[in-house]
């Protein structure tokens, strides 16, 4: 588990089908109190030995650092790469209000 309480997670993906698949169920299974859809965006990186250049879609949950771990299996089950991205960065501040929010829609007790 992360130190932090609260994290944004961005990961990506190959359509935009599979992004709002990986959001839902997400949502759904209150690993994240909300995902947001980015794309496309059009990626640039090194693999396997040379420069690749593919249109992705970007999905960015905001949850909480206890439900991290869950998040991440949840992203690597669903996804088609090999190695995904998934980046998590603290939430080092925020209003009272939306962090409430968050850690209500992913605690233990609003888990269905």
């Amino acid at each position: 588990m992360p130190d932090a309480a609260y994290l944004a997670v961005m990961t990506t993906t190959d359509s935009e089908e599979r992004a709002r698949l990986l959001a839902t169920t997400a949502i759904e299974r209150r690993l994240a109190a909300c995902a947001q859809i980015d794309g496309p965006v059009t990626s640039h990186y090194h693999w396997r030995g040379k420069v690749e250049c593919d249109t992705e879609w970007r999905v960015l949950y905001k949850t909480t650092g206890e439900r991290y771990a869950e998040l991440e299996a949840h992203i690597k089950g669903a996804q088609v790469y090999a190695t995904p991205e998934i980046i998590a960065t603290p939430i080092t501040a925020g209003s009272d209000e939306y962090l409430a929010w968050l850690r209500t829609e992913t605690g233990a007790g609003v888990r269905g």
